[in-house]
């Protein structure tokens, strides 16, 4: 399913899902190079920066990227003016960032949801669905479990297209 993104695809799945490589696949499908990356993992140590560079150098040329660990809000509003299409890579760990950073999450969720939804350029929006595990054994995981689904539900909801990715392929859920 790599035909041109609609205005908002919300792209989910599960760890090593193919959830990635199947939004870059779509936003470049939406036009030539340059297309924005809007990144939200930060490098708390060695194995995360070395899973940073090598997305990085798997993407290849054509993305420029902008760092958005707090400020997606922000970040999507800079690449919309510079009239690129958008993978947001991912939502899954903005929201990390900012329960850690102990946000406001309904309130950054929706704004999230009416920014993306007042976009001109063409975004694809990376979450990982996270309810499909068992019952997490402590109030932080079952907290971020369930703002995951508040917020994946909400963008969902908004989304032209939904897919889910298991083992690499997709399924077009809208």
């Amino acid at each position: 399913m790599t035909s041109p993104p609609d205005r908002l695809t919300l792209v989910l799945g599960g760890a090593r899902s193919g959830k990635s490589r199947q939004g870059e696949a779509l936003v470049r499908a939406a036009g030539p190079a340059p297309w924005t990356y809007v990144a939200t993992a930060e490098a708390f140590d060695a194995e995360m920066a070395e899973r940073i560079a090598r997305h990085r150098e798997d993407r290849g040329a054509g993305w420029v990227t902008i760092e958005a660990p707090h400020d997606l809000v922000g970040a999507l509003r800079t690449a919309d003016a510079a009239g690129r299409p958008v993978l947001v890579d991912c939502l899954t760990l903005w929201l990390t960032n900012r329960m850690l950073a102990d946000a406001d999450l309904a309130a950054e969720g929706d704004a999230l949801v009416a920014a993306l939804a007042g976009l001109a350029v063409p975004v694809v929006a990376v979450s990982n669905e996270v309810g499909l595990g068992i019952v997490p054994d402590n109030a932080l995981a079952r907290a971020f479990r369930d703002a995951q689904g508040r917020l994946n539900q909400a963008v969902a909801a908004r989304a032209d297209r939904v897919l889910f990715m298991a083992a690499g392929l997709a399924l077009r859920m809208k």
